[in-house]
């Protein structure tokens, strides 16, 4: 059962919240938002001094890491409280500081690491000191991870590690990866893989950016070239990191503040529309107006399935297809509001720099662009309808 409504002590908080927004609103006075999912090596020179009294702001409430156990540094909200704190982060524009750290490898470590690995990696993720990626894809192996080939051969204490990750976000300005190498290439596929963490330093690792269509570099491939890591770097079994990994993917698929934050940037663009010049102004056009309407109704439906994630995580479950389908559908619905961006500029909509960096302008053309890898990052379509169709309907696997 959903439930919409603020109980008295989720109103108070979030007042709570609402009030530290207008308390540290200096940090964004320029209207930006000083978070930065990639940590300080990935904030412009000029706009350092605001990330770092966002963070501490943050930091002073417990909030960089909101929905950890006060007993390793977070604040022990429940997933209500989560959910409106996310909101209200949403409707202002602004982000955590966390990243990789905060929302996957820190809750996984929480669930399957070992003492040591809590003792040295959280209190690092919890004030800003390292930034993470992620080595899942590679060449051969993205939609199908499970047949990466990656290989990890044990020596003594260590893992030799060789191979190739590709579209790592991140990887340019990580300081760890955490990543699932293959340790028994004999086994089934899913069952000879571990989950093993090391800092992008080591020798043998190497970074080569990626650049995409808009003309930036998000993404990177990774190579690795006999990298030593610690048998003590991995999390979990050996040979289990596939189901470690798992626990991880359910983290990242779940969430609120995207579906918030779709409602706000389909109002700004209806208002700068409407401040468009006569001759540029496309909301005449009933194709147009029709879109916007369309478009609200996706993103009240993509706030539903929030809602409803949040409901299950209320309850102590954890949301499996159901993030799936929010997934899934939160994604195709950015690509088709890109393609309502254009329509709203008309053919000024193809213009573009890709020289200036993303959100300084409303590039329509550069939202549409960067929209296509959506339905791709953090699980292809054609994998979260599979999972939902066999986890979710109950059918039979291809």
């Amino acid at each position: 059962m959903v439930d919409f409504n603020d109980s008295p002590a989720e109103a108070e908080f979030r007042a709570e919240v609402q009030a530290f927004l207008e308390e540290t609103k200096q940090f964004r006075a320029d209207g930006k938002n000083p978070g930065a999912g990639f940590g300080p090596k990935s904030v412009d020179k000029d706009k350092l001094a605001d990330y770092e009294g966002w963070r501490d702001a943050l930091a002073a409430k417990h909030w960089i890491a909101p929905h950890w156990p006060k007993e390793a540094g977070g604040a022990g909200l429940t997933s209500r409280e989560q959910a409106v704190l996310n909101e209200e982060f949403s409707k202002a524009g602004v982000s955590n500081v966390g990243g990789f750290g905060t929302m996957m490898i820190g809750p996984t470590l929480l669930v399957h690491g070992s003492d040591e690995q809590k003792a040295e990696h959280l209190p690092k993720i919890m004030n800003g000191e390292i930034a993470w990626c992620q080595g899942w894809s590679e060449p051969g192996s993205g939609s199908d991870l499970a047949s990466l080939q990656t290989r990890a051969v044990r020596d003594g204490d260590e893992y030799i590690v060789n191979g190739q990750k590709i579209w790592t976000s991140g990887a340019h300005h990580a300081d760890w990866m955490y990543m699932l190498a293959r340790t028994d290439p004999d086994a089934p596929k899913h069952r000879g893989i571990s989950f093993l963490m090391f800092p992008m330093t080591d020798p043998g690792v190497s970074v080569q950016p990626l650049t995409q269509m808009t003309g930036h570099s998000d993404f990177n491939e990774v190579f690795f070239e006999d990298v030593r890591v610690p048998v003590s770097n991995r999390v979990g079994e050996e040979n289990r990191g596939w189901y470690v990994g798992m626990t991880l993917t359910d983290f990242e698929r779940s969430g609120i503040g995207t579906s918030i934050g779709t409602h706000k940037s389909l109002r700004e663009l209806l208002e700068r529309a409407k401040a468009l010049p006569a001759e540029q102004s496309q909301l005449d056009k009933s194709e147009v107006r029709l879109g916007f309407a369309d478009r609200t109704i996706d993103a009240e439906v993509s706030l539903l399935f929030s809602y409803h994630l949040m409901s299950m995580q209320a309850a102590n479950l954890m949301p499996n297809y159901e993030a799936s389908m929010a997934k899934m559908f939160g994604s195709e619905m950015n690509q088709r509001i890109s393609r309502l961006h254009m329509k709203v500029y008309g053919l000024y909509g193809y213009l573009y720099d890709p020289d200036e960096k993303p959100g300084e302008t409303d590039q329509a053309s550069y939202r549409y662009l960067r929209s296509m890898a959506n339905t791709i990052e953090g699980g292809s379509s054609e994998i979260q309808r599979n999972i939902i169709a066999t986890r979710g309907l109950g059918l039979p696997r291809g």
